[in-house]
């Protein structure tokens, strides 16, 4: 059975997204990204909520900028790779190979993708996320925690839902940004 991961860059105080500018620095370095993509590359399904999957569909096209580096054009291949699926009711069309829409979540489906699928599957976007935490199916917990405070946003974790995590992997790079892998116990 594959493993459901939630995995996003989050700021110091828990926050996915920020209420006002971004999240901080220490993602955007070579070294971040290509641990990031060596982390993800066995995965072969990505579930994405609208927003989430505007701001990612730009790996749809990413192979065809000049000059790209070898970790971004790697990363891009894997991206392109994978299938995805789009949850969302006011989408009308994907700009992506290997995509669809979904109307709905349904976590009884997700967890037949889960039994079914050989490799490892994401949910990325805080708002995806919490139907898939509240619903009890996400695995692994990966954060990428910047050393910025921004005070206000969209959390992590969802409010109202209680975790008991085990740490099962942790990694301070240069920049200050801190990865840290959680398993449900």
């Amino acid at each position: 059975m594959a493993k459901l991961i939630y995995s996003m860059i989050t700021s110091l105080d828990g926050y996915a997204e920020a209420a006002d500018g971004d999240l901080g620095a220490g993602a955007e370095i070579a070294e971040v990204h290509t641990f990031i993509g060596d982390i993800f590359r066995p995965v072969r399904t990505f579930l994405y909520g609208r927003r989430m999957y505007e701001t990612m569909v730009f790996w749809e096209t990413a192979h065809n900028l000049p000059d790209v580096p070898p970790h971004i054009l790697q990363y891009a291949r894997d991206w392109q790779a994978a299938e995805k699926i789009v949850y969302s009711t006011t989408l009308e069309s994907v700009s992506s190979a290997k995509t669809r829409i979904e109307r709905t979540f349904d976590p009884d489906a997700v967890r037949r993708l889960k039994a079914e699928s050989d490799s490892d599957l994401t949910v990325d976007g805080p708002n995806l996320a919490a139907q898939a935490i509240a619903a009890g199916l996400v695995d692994e917990y990966h954060l990428f925690i910047t050393t910025s405070v921004v005070g206000g946003g969209k959390r992590f974790f969802p409010d109202g839902v209680r975790l008991d995590l085990q740490l099962v992997e942790e990694r301070a790079f240069d920049s200050g940004l801190i990865y840290a892998r959680y398993r449900t116990r």
